[in-house]
């Protein structure tokens, strides 16, 4: 059996920005905050004191989908209707979508969801796995996560 995923780590530039959203927006619980012996500031995030994600301001700039490296991070939900939920609040946030609204993963497919970017650039996608089957599809030639 392969080693599952703990917890992923981002790179961000302004830690008080990256919390704010993914505390505030997301809903993620803070387990803790802290800094090192040079005043390098970290998160971590998750819940029940189990860490899903960790921040780390360290980065000096935003995101570069051009190079090696994390290609985006999906977020499961439980239903379309959470998706939606999701979707309001970050449009009343003011994050930059990449699809209008929820799309499917792919041609008949039931799963889907919102694809958008985190205030480092970061591509973010919360999906479900069922209810998106009348939601459009961007691309007919590969999946909707791919290209983003």
């Amino acid at each position: 059996m392969p080693p599952r995923t703990g917890h992923i780590g981002l790179n961000v530039t302004d830690l008080d920005r990256s919390l704010a959203f993914y505390r505030d927006v997301l809903g993620f619980g803070v387990i803790g905050e802290g800094k090192d012996e040079e005043e390098r500031r970290y998160a971590f995030l998750g819940e029940g004191g189990t860490p899903v994600l960790t921040l780390w301001q360290q980065a000096r700039g935003a995101y570069d989908s051009g190079r090696a490296g994390l290609h985006h991070l999906a977020l499961e939900v439980d239903s379309i209707d959470r998706v939606r939920e999701y979707e309001r609040a970050l449009r009343a946030y003011g994050v930059d979508f990449a699809y209008e609204g929820v799309v499917a993963h792919r041609e008949g497919s039931a799963s889907g969801g919102i694809f958008f970017h985190d205030p480092d650039g970061t591509r973010l996608e919360i999906y479900t796995r069922s209810g998106a089957e009348d939601a459009p599809v961007p691309s007919a030639s590969a999946p909707t996560c791919g290209f983003f």
